[in-house]
């Protein structure tokens, strides 16, 4: 069984008014995150604007990620990739850098059948050593995995049996996927949006780039505790700000606004291409925030 599970960050990628990479930022978000309660991060996933990035900077940026965590936390590493080499040839250097674990999905492909995607993943699992993620999220690569491939994947290789689960609706196929195999760990995301249902399926946390870390975390605390009202309380109370960030279209914009208002990053603007946010947005942010209870974002929250 996988080695992961509650609550793991997945890591925005700062860049600075040039677009360069902002380091600085991207350490003092680590340190801000860990401060929060991160229980782990995932790095360069599709919210982490891997695709935006050279392989240089892919592994610049895991670089500083490992040595500002330097243990404290596992890290996932996105090494997700069109060309199967480079997948590898980056898991290789994730690995080597001291990550726990890389997360991969599926590059395009013509042949979608069950068997092809197992065999993708046999083959990756061969040249690899180390905890393979399994990311099920096709509107990145329009590639489905059916609950049937899914568990092909965790019966047949045992370095791969942790799932990111993104293929709505997750209850459901958290549970088709159960019935077929018990050997994932699997993790829901989608902004975070249904931590709670997905918890009451027996997930085992969730991986989420949401800018208030800290309220996913006491909800996932308090239903691990048996507290399931409480956790419920919780979410309940700030599942206005949670919608509002996970926008189509504009929801990374969103949460890297939220993260500069917490002084995280330095400068809120992904890379280009993104879809801006106008003054409106901003503005019903600070009304969300309102209603949420929040009159500091900087400060950690007291849950």
């Amino acid at each position: 069984m996988s080695i992961f599970s509650g609550i793991y960050n997945i890591l925005a990628t700062p860049f600075d008014a040039e677009y360069a990479v902002d380091y600085a930022s991207l350490r003092r978000l680590v340190r801000f995150q860990m401060r929060l309660g991160a229980q782990g991060l995932t790095i360069l996933g599709v919210m982490g604007e891997a695709a935006k990035l050279t392989v240089d900077e892919r592994k610049a940026v895991m670089d500083t990620v490992i040595e500002t965590v330097a243990g404290a936390i596992p890290i996932v590493v996105g090494t997700s990739h069109q060309e199967l080499a480079t997948c590898i040839a980056l898991s290789e250097a994730a690995f080597a850098a001291g990550a726990d674990g890389v997360m991969i999905a599926p590059p395009p492909l013509e042949d979608k059948s069950d068997a092809a995607i197992l065999a993708l993943y046999q083959d990756i699992a061969a040249a690899i050593d180390g905890a393979i993620v399994v990311q099920d999220f096709p509107p990145v690569n329009n590639v489905i995995m059916s609950p049937a491939a899914l568990a092909q994947i965790a019966e047949a290789i045992p370095n791969a049996q942790t799932l990111k689960l993104e293929d709505p609706p997750l209850m459901q196929k958290i549970d088709a996927i159960r019935a077929r195999t018990d050997k994932y760990a699997i993790f829901g995301g989608l902004g975070g949006m249904f931590l709670l249902e997905e918890l009451g399926r027996g997930a085992a946390g969730t991986m989420t780039g949401f800018a208030f870390t800290e309220i996913l975390l006491a909800v996932y605390t308090a239903f691990q505790a048996g507290q399931r009202q409480a956790a419920a309380a919780i979410f309940d109370k700030y599942l206005p700000l949670i919608r509002y960030e996970n926008q189509p279209q504009i929801n990374l914009t969103i949460r890297k606004a939220l993260l500069h208002r917490r002084g995280a990053i330095a400068n809120p603007t992904p890379r280009p291409p993104f879809n801006p946010i106008d003054s409106g947005t901003q503005a019903e942010l600070d009304w969300v925030l309102r209603r949420a209870g929040i009159a500091e974002p900087r400060e950690k929250l007291a849950l």
